[in-house]
């Protein structure tokens, strides 16, 4: 199926590894100029600086701006509600909201222009139900979602789609870092606390990036010009809420 990408612009956040690199794969594919934004990447950008926002946002203005605007951002570090400081909860809220809704706001107005664009936002399955010691993550992914359904209406008139993704879990170094500090916290092996989240995946195994990229490339492409305001899972069927 012909997804009609060839000559569109994305841009990836944080396209340099895990899920945001098999998004940039998978709409390269498609024949999507991808511009893989990421700390160490073309596109350099670090999402904890303002400054660093802005100066993406600069570049992608000045080239055209883009079709397809990819929202990923890293996790922040685990841990329960109780306990957090003002410091950890604006620091998770920069880099996860406040950046997104900044890069996103900047490059609306040319999709606006060209009434037609794909705003794609990666969120985490625990939006739907909270993951325990995840607290900074299930609340910062939750307020992104709000923020999403409302833009989506906000903008659906431009031929504008606005969509999330929820991941479950698929095999990236975070999901692996998170397995892995699980293991550390209850004193058993990684090999065990994996085994016991695959008896827990109706699929009974981890996702793999590029199945989620080729999900991500779909929301992007024509076909899904009547998909909007929507929150994708792709999880193996874990969650079991309707």
């Amino acid at each position: 199926m012909d997804l009609g990408l060839g000559g569109k612009r994305a841009l990836v956040l944080g396209g340099s590894r895990g899920l945001g690199a098999a998004i940039a794969s998978a709409l390269e594919a498609e024949g999507a100029t991808v511009l893989a934004a990421s700390r160490s990447g073309a596109y350099k950008v670090d999402l904890t600086d303002t400054a660093s926002v802005a100066a993406l946002i600069e570049r992608v203005r000045a080239e055209g701006g883009v079709d397809i605007l990819v929202n990923n951002s890293g996790g922040p570090k685990a841990g329960p509600a109780q306990g957090q400081t003002n410091a950890d909860w604006l620091a998770a809220f920069q880099a996860m909201a406040m950046s997104l809704f900044a890069i996103t706001d900047a490059l609306l107005p040319q999709m606006i222009e060209r009434q037609s664009g794909r705003i794609i936002t990666i969120g985490s399955s625990g939006v739907v139900a909270p993951i325990p010691g995840l607290a900074l993550s299930n609340t910062v992914r939750g307020a992104i979602a709000g923020w999403s359904k409302t833009l989506a209406g906000e903008v659906a008139r431009h031929g504008i789609t606005v969509n999330m993704v929820l991941p479950g879990r698929i095999d990236t170094d975070r999901v692996r870092e998170l397995d892995s500090g699980k293991a550390s916290r209850t004193g058993s092996t990684i090999e065990a606390v994996q085994e016991a989240s695959r008896q827990e995946i109706p699929t009974g195994r981890y996702g793999r990036p590029e199945e989620f990229g080729a999900v991500v490339a779909f929301l992007a492409s024509r076909q899904a010009s009547y998909v909007t305001g929507s929150m994708l899972r792709v999880d193996g069927g874990l969650i079991r809420g309707l």
